[in-house]
């Protein structure tokens, strides 16, 4: 019977590990939802929500970090539990090269020896630069180093990043590929935000969401 267990635990952790490992050209980590382009319908069925936090998320979003929507789920009620319940569903994604400690340290079960080895290692290029490093703690458990994963990117190359690569951005579009790869070359933040900001005049915000996935190099 032991036996059987543990062949099925082995089992499960592969099971895991294959459903959200990120194909070798992604940036940014899937799996969890994005409360930033989330829909109606996807916040209502996130742990503790009601009508009026769901109402007030799309209404105060883009939230420009985890920190941010940390902050506005408690001012909502939300304990520091119940919005740790809500992490291991929906997150925004922490920045693996500039993600600050209190960010790290509301990825669930991250504490604070990944915050030291996320720092340790940047700059993060590639994740299988991660799945190498990370990976040194957890071993034989590929499964953890995967749901790490879920909740970092690694900063996009705006000159270079390739159409798959774009596409990993939550809420990313056709359409936004387009305009991503008209303004070829990009040299400056302020170039990003004047032409990126000709489409989304009607919530600016919209561009410093889109402008923290990227970079140029």
């Amino acid at each position: 019977m032991t036996e059987r267990r543990t062949s099925f635990g082995v089992l499960a952790a592969v099971a895991l590990a294959l459903a959200i490992a990120v194909p070798a050209t992604a940036q940014v980590g899937p799996g969890l939802l994005d409360p930033n382009v989330a829909t109606e319908a996807q916040l209502t069925a996130l742990p503790h929500m009601t009508p009026a936090i769901v109402k007030g998320i799309l209404s105060n979003r883009p939230f420009m970090s985890i920190v941010d929507f940390n902050k506005f789920l408690l001012g909502q009620g939300l304990t520091p539990a119940q919005a740790a319940e809500v992490y291991g569903k929906a997150f925004v994604h922490v920045n693996l090269n500039t993600g600050t400690r209190e960010e790290i340290l509301l990825i669930p079960n991250a504490g604070a020896k990944m915050v030291r080895e996320f720092g340790e290692y940047r700059p993060w290029t590639s994740w299988a630069q991660f799945d190498k490093e990370i990976g040194k703690y957890f071993p034989g458990n590929a499964a953890e180093v995967q749901r790490l994963k879920q909740y970092v990117f690694i900063p996009i190359d705006l000159n270079t990043a390739t159409d798959d690569v774009f596409m990993t951005i939550p809420g990313f579009t056709p359409r936004w590929l387009r305009e991503f790869k008209e303004y070829r070359p990009w040299t400056s933040q302020a170039q990003f935000e004047k032409e990126i900001g000709k489409y989304v005049k009607d919530n600016p915000k919209e561009v410093g969401r889109l402008w923290r996935y990227v970079v140029i190099k």
